[in-house]
């Protein structure tokens, strides 16, 4: 399932960040408010169980969450959804995969991962705000289902219809959410509007 959210703060949002002139603060202070908001409905179907509890009124009968959640940003731009996530969900643990493009096979290398011990049965949502041509984000979820992972959820700030293409023929299981598709990749691989380079818009380097 592919859902791109058409929430009116989420679109206004991002707008901020893709205007050229917003600078790495602003960007990232919109980054993690639109990552709260998605998270909100990323998280509309998390599992739920009875619980028990007296209020100062009294007993109640209700639920809460019965599942781990589990945050594994590819490195480093994924880095910039987390503390929006946590904002919401301050009990999620976090994983990292760390990858980079093979410079003669242009194939996805993991240089770097570790993760949560609760991996194979937790909800994990694997972060990169952008879905350029799939590779990433192909690997990284190829990398979290080989130590286990079953239930994986795919968050991105901005995809191309290259990269969703990509993404849903290779694991039509994962849930894709995008806060935008956007029209095309040009010919160096970048996400046409898009909003340039994620990791560099966040942390102010070039």
């Amino acid at each position: 399932m592919v859902t791109v959210f058409d929430h009116p703060l989420i679109t206004h949002k991002l707008t901020i960040m893709r205007t050229k002139e917003t600078g790495h603060k602003d960007f990232r202070e919109n980054l993690d408010e639109i990552a709260s908001l998605m998270a909100y409905e990323v998280c509309r179907d998390l599992p739920m169980k009875d619980v028990h509890i007296e209020t100062p009124m009294g007993p109640c009968d209700t639920k809460e969450l019965d599942t781990e959640i589990i945050l594994v940003p590819i490195l480093r731009a994924g880095m910039g959804l987390v503390n929006g996530i946590m904002d919401l969900i301050p009990t999620a643990k976090v994983g990292f995969i760390g990858l980079y493009r093979d410079e003669k096979t242009l194939e996805p290398v993991e240089y770097f991962a570790k993760f949560p011990k609760e991996l194979p049965d937790g909800i994990v949502l694997v972060l990169d705000p952008m879905l350029a041509t799939g590779g990433s984000a192909i690997a990284a979820v190829d990398m979290v289902k080989k130590r286990g992972a079953k239930n994986i959820k795919m968050v991105c700030l901005v995809g191309a219809p290259e990269g969703v293409k990509a993404f849903t023929e290779k694991h039509p299981d994962v849930d894709l959410y995008l806060a935008a598709l956007d029209d095309h990749l040009n010919d160096i691989g970048y996400i046409v509007p898009g909003l340039g380079d994620a990791g560099d818009r966040i942390y102010g380097t070039k």
